[in-house]
């Protein structure tokens, strides 16, 4: 009779892809040290540390937070006396679709269990999907369902002619290898129109467009060629923007991402040092738009913006320079 009558199974809750991604890592935290520091080794190489070097060497500081919080969906089920409620859950800053199918229903007025169900959950918010009535004479219903999301509001409307700021220090320019159509690896919806730009690591990554960090993993520090080994273990920033598209940054530096889930960013700001962790054949950034077209997440195609604010489409083996 009380909730715990009910056969609950909200397994396979799918996290956000590419890599993911998220998480895949999702959520993940950042070192508790107050103070990260930057400076070159011997040998010009940049090193990281929580304690400045014994002689100064070009020594950067930048603070560190003490923790992020862990974005997540989860779906419940409850029984309310008459019958069953199922609510959803969504702790990340954006909005996500929600896909629920029931492998078995025993109790409830219901249609057939292997129907699927849709809905868009919004941002930071709890929303009852269904109230299922006991069947007469029932006071033990029982469900088992299954479900997954993706981030995003398949409803959004991206806005047209979008030009992005290049994700680095203005008057800098670095090469892109790889962009559609001379794709190696991008080679899924949702990398298809992604720009991998080369460059060394600790370069300052910058927000491309205005929005809302929604997904951060921070303390990976693994990389290397081998997509089974290597591809949950990038390091990313997430950020909605307000047309519902949202930008992805991935590959970045071990514990440099200094924003957290719900920050608003502008374009132009410092978000983490860019990196080579996760599947990755050499140091490099991976920056990519995206949307969701209904339980699927396809990337866009990315212009960016010349000194006179004109649309440049980035081209393998073209250098790619950054202007406001």
């Amino acid at each position: 009779m009380a909730g715990d009558a009910l056969t609950l199974v909200p397994r396979r809750g799918y996290r956000l892809p590419g890599l993911l991604l998220v998480a895949a890592a999702l959520g993940c935290g950042i070192a508790s040290a107050d103070v990260l520091y930057k400076y070159r080794g011997d040998n010009g190489e940049w090193i990281y540390a929580d304690r400045p070097p014994d002689v100064a060497k070009d020594v950067e500081t930048r603070p560190l937070a003490g923790g992020i919080e862990r974005g997540g969906l989860s779906v419940t089920s409850s029984f309310t006396g008459t019958g069953l409620a199922i609510s959803a859950n969504n702790r990340f800053h954006a909005p996500m679709e929600l896909n629920l199918r029931f492998d078995s229903i025993e109790g409830v007025q219901y249609p057939p269990p292997d129907e699927d169900l849709t809905w868009v959950v919004p941002a930071r918010s709890e929303l009852v999907l269904l109230e299922l009535p006991a069947l007469e004479g029932v006071d033990a219903p029982t469900v088992n369902y299954r479900y997954v999301y993706l981030p995003g509001d398949p409803g959004a409307v991206p806005a047209s002619n979008t030009s992005y700021r290049a994700p680095f220090s203005i008057g800098v320019s670095y090469p892109v290898t790889q962009t559609y159509p001379d794709s190696v690896t991008h080679r899924t919806r949702d990398s298809m129109y992604a720009v991998d730009i080369a460059m060394p690591v600790g370069t300052d990554i910058v927000a491309a467009r205005d929005g809302i960090v929604f997904e951060v993993a921070s303390t990976n520090f693994k990389g290397g060629p081998d997509a089974d080994q290597y591809a949950k273990l990038a390091n990313l920033v997430r950020i909605l923007h307000d047309d519902g598209t949202f930008s992805l940054y991935a590959h970045l530096n071990w514990n440099t991402i200094r924003v957290r889930p719900g920050d608003r960013v502008q374009a132009g700001q410092y978000i983490a040092d860019s990196g080579n962790t996760g599947f990755s054949s050499g140091p490099h950034l991976h920056f990519a738009v995206q949307r969701n077209l209904g339980m699927r997440v396809e990337s866009l195609p990315v212009v960016f913006r010349d000194a006179g604010g004109r649309a440049v489409t980035p081209v393998s083996g073209a250098n790619l320079t950054a202007y406001r």
